[in-house]
């Protein structure tokens, strides 16, 4: 299908989608955020899809799509791949809809995503974890669909995906008492971007959207450099709702001459705003869902005065992961450190390095050492907090004063690993 025939079908479709699905999501608020439009001198409002009722946009796309499917494909049964949020959307419409379905999930999904699914979907869906990434477990779903004719629901590239997640941008169309100027949408595979894109394009040209994505599973930003999608080799899985190797075909036409601009954030500012967002605003995120709002501080000067939406795309977090994004933030904003240590191996060693080495204010928050019998000095992992990252500087020279620098491990990805 040419782009053309692509974008004059999909207003259409998107009303009828909205129509569609008007008794089974929520229309989530569109709420100004007072701290944020202070910060940024702007009328700062979040599209809440993480109240939606999977707490993320991704049951419009999922339901719409199997409510144009006929009953026999239906009685097929249905086979998607997900990190998550998508399967989600799929096993609360197979459990609506009275119908099977089998999802497949990567073995790294959070367990509260995982319980998520099994919650919704119920007896009408079985879930099997294979491979690290979404697209390994994706390739698994097409061939569980190639042995067992089933039918694959894509989480992202499907025209009645897109048109399902482009009910989100006629919500905010609707309910902006004023034009929008800007638009931060969080990309993963494409989907929402595309439905928002093909929505205001239309009925909102002047509206400048911006994509954001996580800067280590940048696709659709490098796709755009390449000219068409490409697959990276690598990414990192933290920013899970939004970490896909390769955007879709469909998606990236869509989106390809409507982004404004595409802007990538650091998985540790991803982390600070999670918190920010808790602390201030009492709003629970998960690291995708955090996308948007992160980019906002990249933009400040553009948006002055402007009116801007973020949408809040998830909220699915599994609390076991607050301490991992408590670290990551406090090292992304220069708080947290990580050094190996020479410790003379005698007594009051530990008195001399809290005493001279660290600040006022300075805390030990992760220490590791064993006793070497045969050696005068030990080393030891030492992690430590500081109040403000101007005390980085006379840290590390008290270390060298008094013979205890080793090593600076905050730039060593691999060790990193092992500590956080």
């Amino acid at each position: 299908m040419m782009k053309e025939e692509i974008g004059s079908s999909v207003l259409e479709n998107v009303y009828k989608a909205e129509e569609r699905l008007k008794n089974v999501v929520v229309k989530t608020p569109l709420a100004l955020n007072n701290n944020l439009s202070a910060v940024y001198d702007a009328n700062i409002s979040f599209k809440r899809e993480d109240l939606q009722r999977v707490r993320s946009y991704k049951i419009r796309g999922a339901y719409n799509k199997m409510a144009t499917m006929s009953q026999e494909d239906l009685g097929r049964g249905l086979v998607c791949a997900s990190a998550g949020n998508h399967a989600q959307g799929v096993a609360f419409a197979c459990q609506t809809m009275k119908v099977r379905g089998t999802i497949f999930m990567p073995l790294p999904t959070p367990g509260q995503k995982l319980e998520q699914v099994k919650m919704f979907g119920g007896s009408y869906i079985d879930v099997v974890l294979h491979g690290d990434t979404f697209d390994e477990a994706k390739d698994a779903a097409m061939r569980f669909c190639n042995e067992n004719d089933g039918i694959f629901i894509h989480p992202f590239d499907d025209q009645a995906i897109i048109e399902g997640q482009a009910t989100v941008g006629l919500e905010i169309l609707e309910q902006s008492k004023e034009p929008v100027d800007y638009l931060f949408v969080p990309i993963g595979g494409g989907g929402l971007a595309a439905g928002v894109c093909s929505v205001f394009q239309e009925l909102s040209p002047q509206t400048k959207i911006i994509g954001v994505e996580p800067s280590a599973a940048a696709s659709m930003k490098k796709a755009l450099e390449k000219g068409r999608p490409v697959l990276l080799e690598k990414i990192s899985r933290f920013v899970d709702g939004a970490a896909v190797q390769q955007v879709g075909n469909l998606t990236f036409e869509l989106c390809k001459d409507v982004l404004y601009d595409m802007a990538t954030v650091d998985e540790g500012l991803v982390c600070e705003t999670i918190l920010s967002l808790y602390n201030k605003d009492a709003i629970v995120v998960e690291p995708a869902g955090a996308l948007s709002v992160a980019a906002l501080e990249r933009y400040k000067d553009e948006i002055k005065g402007k009116n801007v939406v973020c949408v809040i795309s998830g909220s699915n977090n599994d609390i076991t992961r607050m301490e991992e994004i408590k670290e990551k933030a406090l090292l992304h904003a220069g708080l947290k450190h990580y050094f190996l240590v020479r410790f003379p191996q005698r007594p009051g060693a530990l008195k001399t390095f809290v005493i001279d080495v660290l600040g006022p204010d300075d805390d030990i928050t992760f220490f590791e050492y064993t006793q070497k019998n045969s050696k005068e000095k030990g080393i030891a992992v030492v992690g430590i907090a500081l109040k403000h990252n101007e005390d980085f500087t006379p840290l590390i020279h008290n270390m060298k004063k008094y013979d205890f620098f080793v090593n600076y491990l905050n730039n060593d990805p691999s060790l990193m690993n092992l500590l956080i």
